[in-house]
């Protein structure tokens, strides 16, 4: 499958490598592709610049934003929550119609320090959102609640035996996003509803990231035990 993947910083990479090596045509998408490769800072997170991960991942191409989706089957959002309807939009809307869209990105607010809080909650979440604003993409809500290691390798963690949840409009959107995380080693898949539910999930990150800050770990997931 070509996959887009918009967003190089460590959930790009990160889902973008996996991809990559389960055989799928994988471009990620970036504003200005000379100047992401340029980069010759570490990120945030301490992480060797863009052009060093993908000296590493030859399989996987870099492009402008517009040129990742025009040729894509499925995009991912893995960009700053705060950024994603922006870079959509400079994704150019014509090249997103009728795709599925796998959002992992969550709404986090960092403009009070940390730890971050909600820019949106409640009544509304960022995949809603995101569906607003471009109605005619099949917008799927998915591995948004956990570290982008177990995004791509929920094996790392109990065998596997930890959930995963998905929230969307359109039925076989959910079930090619389900076949996908399925190829990524996910087997307890829980379906939420319809997008409206993706505020639950994206409501769970204060949760999650003062757990993190608690275990000084974030190597850790939900289960739903029936």
């Amino acid at each position: 499958m070509r996959i887009a993947v918009l967003g190089t910083g460590p959930v790009g990479q990160t889902v973008a490598a996996k991809l990559g090596e389960l055989g799928h045509e994988v471009t990620v998408g970036t504003r200005d592709p000379e100047e992401t490769m340029a980069r010759t800072d570490q990120d945030n997170f301490g992480n060797p610049p863009f052009a060093v991960w993908a000296s590493q991942h030859s399989d996987v191409s870099i492009a402008t934003l517009t040129e990742a989706t025009a040729g894509a089957e499925l995009i991912v959002n893995a960009t700053n929550g705060a950024g994603s309807i922006e870079a959509l939009e400079a994704a150019g809307e014509q090249n997103l119609v009728g795709k599925v869209l796998l959002d992992v990105a969550n709404p986090l607010d960092f403009s009070q320090g940390m730890p971050p809080s909600l820019f949106v909650s409640n009544t509304d979440s960022l995949g809603e959102q995101i569906q607003r604003r471009f109605p005619d993409v099949r917008v799927v809500k998915a591995l948004n609640t956990m570290n982008t290691y177990l995004m791509v390798d929920p094996k790392q963690l109990a065998g596997g035996d930890h959930t995963v949840f998905i929230s969307g409009d359109d039925a076989d959107a959910k079930n090619q996003v389900t076949a996908l995380l399925e190829s990524l080693g996910w087997s307890d898949i829980v379906e939420l509803g319809d997008i409206t539910t993706a505020r639950g999930t994206e409501m769970y990150l204060p949760l999650w990231l003062r757990i993190m800050g608690a275990t000084q770990n974030p190597m850790f997931n939900i289960k739903v035990v029936r």
